[in-house]
């Protein structure tokens, strides 16, 4: 078993002095119950419910007031009342029961004190019209699958994982990153997959795994959609948005059916509700604000690129290349750097953006723009010479700024490139891996192109 980078979250949140009672969102099989597990060593007492359990969903079902509640919670799991504010309650499975939705907001009022974190799989709640939130008295985290820094603590690889923070990166240490990053982009980040290739180092003994993951998200679908049409186009949905992940979409016949805009519209929209999926918007602004063009299509991205690897079976073809970029005509690796550049974003509004130019004659596609220091710096994923990034070069054209990405299979540098209509900016070519040092990797560039500047300046 591995730390999460979320128990960081959790430790602040636990910290503030204002604390509302937390709700960690997340599909299903992402670890939400192993991190709050980890997170409750902290505490002197953890109080651990799961309502799917008729002993711990009763005292929920039947309280008067949230006095008796919490004197319920602690004799049935025999814990020490007086103890009850450095005492840490998980409410799991809490969809199970809509009236335990509302006693958030009572320990809000009259509890503070006491640490409760809330969490359910999100997609059988969507069908529940009985359910409703307590707007303003709950906090929200989102927890994704593993990120790459996460998968080498797994594997007990600390000396990578060292090296990979340090800005700017060892030269020594790309290969074996690059190599590790490879092991990553194959497997993926849900949990239970990535502790049996700890466990095993066996690829093969993943298969099932894939496949039962795959099959539970199918499984939800039928047991809580409302008819049996919504069954068929959410179980639709779901296989068909593997084969799509990486790709504009259209909702009218999507996955080659024929079923129509508003049925895929709806379909897609609750699995990315549940976080099975994400539909990012493009944005046409090359300043902020970011303002997503919905009339536009949308980029489909999955909640895992290991589970899309299996499902399309480019498996093989990953193992065998030297470049990543190479794998599926590029969409694999753009996916991951997407899933990367979210992995520790854990607000419930977080999201992707790329950017697009739509004209007649002169079409341009960013891969991703990163909102940094109120600019908007372009992410191209893509090897090869940079005279490639056509796109990127167009972007910034016409930005405020000289500053941009592109994450490829080299080693790191900063280059010097200018766009067609002659204007100047430093390109910083960052190798995959480093997608989660995005941040400081932009304060290092900002930094360097300030010295190669001054050193202009004296020559």
């Amino acid at each position: 078993m591995f730390i999460r980078s979320i128990i960081q979250e959790l430790e602040k949140w636990a910290a503030q002095s204002t604390r509302k009672p937390l709700v960690i969102r997340g599909a299903r099989q992402v670890g939400k119950t192993t991190v709050v597990n980890q997170f409750a060593d902290q505490f002197e007492q953890y109080i651990y419910l799961n309502l799917e359990l008729s002993e711990d969903r009763e005292p929920f079902e039947n309280f008067t007031t949230i006095e008796a509640l919490i004197q319920s919670l602690f004799f049935i799991k025999n814990k020490t009342l007086n103890l009850k504010n450095k005492t840490l309650i998980f409410i799991d499975e809490i969809q199970e029961v809509p009236e335990a939705l509302n006693t958030l907001w009572y320990f809000y009022e009259s509890e503070p004190g006491i640490a409760v974190i809330a969490a359910g799989s999100m997609l059988e709640t969507l069908f529940n019209k009985n359910i409703s939130f307590p707007v303003g008295r709950v906090e929200y985290k989102i927890l994704r699958p593993v990120s790459f820094p996460e998968f080498l603590a797994a594997l007990g690889e600390t000396k990578a994982l060292e090296e990979m923070q340090k800005v700017p990166l060892s030269t020594f240490a790309h290969n074996k990153l690059l190599s590790l990053f490879h092991s990553y982009a194959l497997i993926g980040g849900m949990p239970e997959i990535v502790n049996q290739y700890i466990q095993h180092k066996d690829l093969s003994s993943l298969a099932s795994l894939y496949d039962s993951l795959i099959t539970s998200y199918l499984v939800d679908v039928e047991k809580y959609a409302s008819n049996f049409s919504q069954i068929n186009h959410l179980r639709h949905a779901i296989r068909s948005s593997y084969p799509q992940a990486g790709k504009r979409i259209k909702f009218e016949g999507f996955g080659n059916s024929t079923y129509r805009s508003r049925e895929m519209g709806e379909s897609l929209r609750t699995l990315e509700n549940a976080l099975l999926l994400q539909l990012i918007y493009p944005t046409t602004s090359t300043i902020l604000p970011v303002v997503p063009d919905i009339k536009k299509s949308p980029r489909l991205q999955v909640l895992d690129t290991g589970m899309l690897n299996f499902f399309i079976g480019i498996q093989k073809e990953i193992m065998g290349t030297p470049d990543l970029n190479s794998v599926y005509q590029g969409t694999m690796i753009e996916h991951l750097v997407g899933q990367e550049l979210l992995a520790f974003k854990y607000n419930a509004l977080s999201n992707l953006n790329f950017w697009v130019r739509e004209r007649k004659n002169s079409s341009a596609e960013v891969d991703f723009i990163y909102m940094y220091e109120g600019k908007l710096i372009p992410i191209e994923v893509k090897s090869g010479a940079e005279g490639k990034l056509k796109s990127l070069h167009l972007f910034m054209e016409e930005a405020p700024h000289n500053l941009a990405i592109r994450f490829y299979a080299g080693e790191l540098s900063i280059t010097e490139s200018t766009s067609p209509s002659g204007k100047k900016f430093h390109l910083l070519n960052l190798p995959y891996y480093l997608v989660s040092q995005i941040e400081n990797y932009l304060i290092w560039f900002e930094k360097e192109i300030k010295k190669q500047t001054k050193t202009a300046a004296r020559k």
